[in-house]
């Protein structure tokens, strides 16, 4: 495989995690947040744990350990990334997501007590003028859509350095499927604690679970470690960063979700500050978010919604 086919895949991975903003949409009409939650990722943990059952028999409690750890995070991530889609347009969703991107950077100058470069703090004016563009109404105030999704994104933040201080010298690959296995269960935790347990009611809505949990989550886990082979940590995170774009267009296409003109300008500040970071940040930096959003690599792992 050359790095032109490899950027493809990757392009596709990319197009998929676009695609879960709104297929989750869809599918929120008839389940409930935590009901989808439990559904998406239980498809995706025995779709992973059938295709690599032999890995479960190198299982150590070490491993177990920090596939429970993530599996929490990830399930907060995308708790609060359901509810944001609930409340929000999904391709505002798409684009508060991916400001990720920007957060990672802050934590990592906070653990290592060092500011950003200029070209971080550039691009994090740039992604913070964009939400205010994208966000703040007529009032000073965000939408609650927009609140969980921000929280989502810190969450996911949180998640990615986590993972790239624990997961090292362990098989990222049953960590990952560990944690896939952890979202559900506690996704059917809440969904019996606060929500009447449900399934979803037409075929189209049916599709968009299964495509939530084999094309957006089991599709990827099994792609990304094969064409990362062949390409840069910073192309990859180049093409990543078309996600929020292939969002806003699969939402207009299919849920005719339009923003206003100063959303459109907003969005577009957003992808520029998440482009700009991606160009901008050292080899290491960037692996480490890249490799990171439930994705396996050798040393780290990544997912998306």
């Amino acid at each position: 495989m050359n790095s032109k086919k490899a950027e493809l895949l990757m392009a596709s991975v990319s197009l998929a995690w676009g695609s879960s903003y709104l297929l989750m949409k869809i599918g929120l009409d008839s389940i409930s947040p935590f009901n989808l939650i439990a559904l998406r990722f239980g498809i995706a943990f025995i779709c992973m744990a059938v295709l690599f059952f032999q890995r479960f028999r190198t299982l150590t409690v070490s491993i177990l350990l920090k596939g429970s750890l993530i599996g929490i995070l990830l399930f907060l991530l995308f708790g609060g990334l359901v509810c944001g889609v609930n409340h929000t347009t999904a391709s505002t969703a798409g684009f508060l997501a991916s400001t990720t991107v920007i957060i990672v950077p802050i934590l990592e100058s906070i653990l290592k007590r060092k500011l950003p470069n200029k070209s971080i703090m550039l691009s994090i004016l740039l992604a913070v003028t964009g939400l205010y563009l994208l966000t703040i109404k007529d009032s000073l105030s965000l939408d609650n859509g927009s609140v969980y999704c921000l929280l989502a994104a810190l969450f996911y933040a949180i998640y990615i350095v986590v993972l790239d201080r624990i997961a090292k010298n362990e098989d990222t690959l049953l960590i990952s499927i560990i944690q896939l296995g952890v979202t559900a269960l506690l996704g059917a935790l809440l969904m019996l604690c606060v929500e009447t347990p449900s399934l979803p009611e037409t075929p189209i809505q049916w599709s968009a679970i299964i495509c939530l949990g084999l094309i957006c989550s089991a599709y990827g886990f099994v792609v990304q470690p094969i064409v990362q082979r062949y390409t840069s940590p910073e192309r990859i995170g180049l093409i990543f960063s078309l996600e929020p774009v292939f969002s806003a267009i699969l939402s207009y296409i299919f849920l005719h979700e339009v923003l206003a003109v100063k959303g459109y300008i907003g969005a577009a500040f957003i992808f520029a500050g998440v482009v700009l970071s991606k160009i901008t940040i050292p080899a290491t930096t960037s692996h480490a978010h890249h490799a990171s959003s439930p994705i396996v690599q050798d040393t780290q792992v990544q997912v998306r919604p």
